[in-house]
């Protein structure tokens, strides 16, 4: 089995996050620091100073180099990509093509930057991390987290300051939204991919498209999850869309529908992926061969489908004027559905 753990900084491939009834249950993240502008919460934002390691085939890792990106931080925050696959030791540094080696700490595999940070680290050894090379430590492991910094804290150093995703105005409004997507959808095609029961595969499944239907319904009437201008929220709903058809449909068995038969989900989608920057950190093979190559588990052949084709350059509709007033599914009304 690829997918292990530290256990008193010690590594082991003994792993699991399925309860009693065979359901899936996300560990929680552990390094939970905050750079801010001013320094105040003791790690000032600073140009050089910090180093971002991801996968491009992973969801939560994709969205934080998509905000490094979409900021123009390249030049402020160091990043290293890893190998799609994860290895019997987890998440390594290769020369894969699309990879960026650990020019900061030179370590083989991620876990030993775990162990770097609390050589007692008990936990999944999981991306995104941001390092600090001043302090020697993990930051945050947050993706979540990490994007607000990235909007907010950098923009004394950023080449795109004007661009913010996270307005004051509509900070409520964009969590509601990431707390209504997170359990149903971003969550949701993990919870059915790795439930170990059919009970608990088609509850989770059914919530993922039942949460799609009506986020397909909201984009009929608005361009964006929060209205007229993409926030936080579009790019945390970005990247499992991006990777539906590409593996959550076929490795995870989240086959009610495919992404591309929901006119609005699919145009939104594409208007997303044709921002300036975004394709350039989307990487379609990154996302299969860690679905189908990395999950021995799931798929014990390791075989990497050569399909589907699918062009994210088609011209999309979202351009078009919607007439109804913006409307906001809450967390509460997705949990109820």
């Amino acid at each position: 089995m690829a997918l292990g753990q530290l256990v008193n900084g010690q590594w082991t491939t003994a792993w699991t996050e399925q309860d009693t009834n065979g359901q899936f249950q996300r560990m929680p993240t552990q390094f939970r620091h905050s750079i801010t502008a001013d320094g105040a919460s003791g790690f000032k934002a600073e140009s050089g100073r910090y180093h971002l390691y991801v996968s491009l085939g992973c969801p939560w890792a994709h969205r934080t180099a998509l905000l490094w990106k979409l900021k123009g931080l390249e030049t402020a925050i160091g990043l290293s990509i890893v190998d799609p696959v994860i290895s019997e030791q987890g998440w390594a540094f290769s020369d894969y093509p699309g990879c960026i080696g650990d020019r900061v700490n030179a370590a083989h595999h991620l876990w030993q930057i775990y162990v770097q940070a609390n050589p007692t680290y008990t936990g999944r050894v999981t991306v995104p991390v941001l390092w600090d090379k001043v302090t020697q430590t993990i930051v945050n492991n947050e993706s979540r987290q990490i994007i607000r910094m990235f909007n907010t804290e950098f923009n004394a150093f950023a080449a795109n300051p004007e661009l913010d995703f996270y307005p004051e105005v509509w900070r409520s409004q964009i969590e509601s939204t990431m707390d209504a997507i997170y359990q149903p959808i971003n969550n949701g095609v993990y919870r059915s991919g790795f439930a170990k029961t059919q009970a608990a595969y088609e509850a989770a499944v059914t919530e993922l498209f039942q949460a799609l239907d009506q986020w397909e319904s909201v984009l009929d009437q608005q361009r964006y999850l929060c209205g007229d201008s993409i926030t936080l929220a579009d790019w945390c709903l970005f990247t499992t869309l991006f990777r539906f058809d590409l593996a959550y449909h076929g490795i995870f068995k989240c086959n009610l529908k495919r992404l591309v038969d929901y006119p609005n989900l699919w145009n939104y989608l594409r208007d997303l992926y044709q921002q300036p920057g975004v394709k350039q950190m989307c990487n379609a093979d990154h996302v299969k061969r860690l679905y189908y190559a990395g999950l021995p588990e799931i798929n014990p052949n390791g075989i990497v489908p050569k399909g589907p084709e699918i062009n994210f350059d088609l011209p999309h509709d979202r351009d078009r004027s919607f007439s109804s007033q913006p409307m906001v599914l809450q967390a509460s009304s997705l949990q109820s559905a």
